[in-house]
């Protein structure tokens, strides 16, 4: 298993430990990194989703589980990358949004997967030709228990 940035739908699935083969992965993943991989933008838009259903006290909750992860920011590189993908995308009609260009333009940045269930939005952006790399938790049948197993005797 690789290092992965986490999409807002794949990290608030995780968060609600609803989804049966979301939660798998994330364990694995968490056992095998210590924390999850998000940026920013995921914490704008998981804390709009609080800040507009008036569910205010679950805000400091969502800031208290997310001190052990890793959080990317937008970096200048990033900015420039994410300009470029929204760009592209208004002009051959079909835009995604703000945040997905912005998210894609880090884990790219980054030279990492991007885990999201809204690939259909991302796979608009590898169209264009950039190098974002997918993995959707939601569907995709990892084998989480050779992953692990091989890693616990080094292969």
């Amino acid at each position: 298993m690789e290092k992965t940035l986490l999409d807002t739908d794949i990290f608030s699935e995780v968060l609600k430990q609803k989804h049966a083969h979301v939660a798998m992965v994330a364990q694995a993943y968490y056992q095998q990194f210590g924390g999850y991989t998000i940026s920013t933008m995921t914490i704008l838009e998981i804390i709009k989703g609080f800040h507009k259903a008036d569910r205010e006290t679950e805000i400091q909750a969502f800031l208290e589980k997310i001190s052990e992860a890793d959080i990317l920011t937008l970096t200048t590189k990033s900015a420039e990358l994410a300009g470029r993908i929204y760009a592209e995308l208004e002009q051959t009609g079909q835009p995604i949004g703000r945040m997905d260009p912005i998210i894609a333009a880090i884990a790219i940045t980054q030279c990492m997967l991007l885990a999201t269930g809204n690939t259909k939005h991302y796979k608009r952006i590898q169209r264009l030709g950039y190098e974002l790399r997918l993995t959707n938790w939601k569907t995709e049948q990892l084998d989480i228990k050779a992953q692990v197993e091989g890693e616990n005797t080094g292969e």
